[in-house]
């Protein structure tokens, strides 16, 4: 899961968002984020689905399965 990890900060960081704002905008868990980004926990599909319309990316792309 480390492109997952990676391309989450990477998109975060491009809108400027701390990892609570994040979290406000979404409706997910702060620390979930935080274990994430740095590979600590997998995200559930609900998660995924949910951080990739928030960003206006597709699933397979926060996955790293596409570029």
């Amino acid at each position: 899961m480390k492109k997952f990890a990676e391309r989450l900060k990477e998109l975060r960081t491009e809108k400027n968002l701390t990892q609570m704002q994040l979290s406000k905008e979404t409706g997910l868990s702060a620390g979930a984020i935080g274990f994430w980004e740095t590979e600590k926990r997998i995200p559930n599909a609900m998660a995924i689905i949910a951080l990739a319309k928030f960003f206006g990316v597709t699933t397979d792309y926060l996955l790293g399965v596409t570029d």
